[in-house]
């Protein structure tokens, strides 16, 4: 049969007696640690993510093969459509950006940014998160929930914070020119505590791009695959978030 179809006898024992690649052990040794890493990160990582951390457990793999083999799995890191609010139209007064859009930082508690986000219920509507990160560790050092959004929200997130760090004066601390952050109330938080105050420019949001990707990490997760019925499900759901994952 061989010699009239003109195969190669090898090839012949190949099939007959099929050996698993390199290449094939490989992939199935890489399939069962990407499950393993997208199944204890609760479906959220996608193939960025798995690839670093298959990297710092040593394995040398392209994110492309990474790609790949997710792809033949038929798994996928969440993506919704997030929430975006309206535009206020209300004249705001410009205040000085004292960070300019540098995040670098030499040592903990140098920079601050912190914003709101609006996360809903199935019973309570809308409520909001105010988070405050530290640029240096990128860690969430404070937050605030709450069914309404005033500056009673933030101030909760900032003192939260400073209980959390006890940082020295000159600290700065950046924010969006949002009502909740311009008031007297919190202003007198900000001089309380010696911290420099900086602004972004009335609707720029790359002025704040830390926090807002950390709220669209958040929002993509955890918050947009999951229909909280309340706001008290939805508030451990965002401290377990935070505390036991995130940081």
């Amino acid at each position: 049969m061989c010699s009239v179809l003109q195969i190669p006898k090898s090839s012949y024992y190949k099939t007959l007696n099929p050996v698993e690649s390199n290449r094939a052990k490989e992939n199935k040794k890489y399939k069962e640690k990407i499950l393993k890493i997208y199944n204890d990160s609760n479906k959220r990582y996608g193939a960025p993510k798995i690839h670093k951390k298959l990297e710092k457990w040593g394995y040398k793999i392209s994110l492309k093969r990474v790609q790949r083999l997710m792809k033949k799995l038929g798994i996928s890191s969440i993506v919704k459509k997030k929430y975006r609010p309206h535009s206020s139209k209300v004249k705001v007064k410009n205040r000085e950006n004292i960070i300019s859009r540098d995040f670098t930082t030499n040592k903990i508690n140098e920079k601050w940014v912190s914003d709101i986000t609006y996360i809903h219920t199935i019973k309570d509507g809308w409520c909001y998160l105010a988070s405050v990160m530290d640029l240096h560790t990128r860690k969430i050092v404070g937050y605030s929930f709450s069914k309404t959004i005033d500056t009673n929200l933030t101030k909760k997130a900032l003192e939260n914070a400073i209980v959390n760090q006890s940082p020295d004066k000159n600290l700065i601390l950046h924010t969006d020119l949002g009502s909740q952050y311009t008031s007297y109330e919190f202003c007198k938080i900000v001089e309380k505590y010696n911290i420099i105050h900086s602004f972004s420019q009335k609707g720029c949001p790359y002025d704040n791009a830390c926090i807002e990707s950390f709220h669209s990490i958040l929002k993509k997760e955890e918050v947009n695959h999951v229909k909280y019925y309340d706001y008290e499900t939805a508030k451990i759901a965002i401290f377990k978030y935070i505390e036991s994952w995130y940081n």
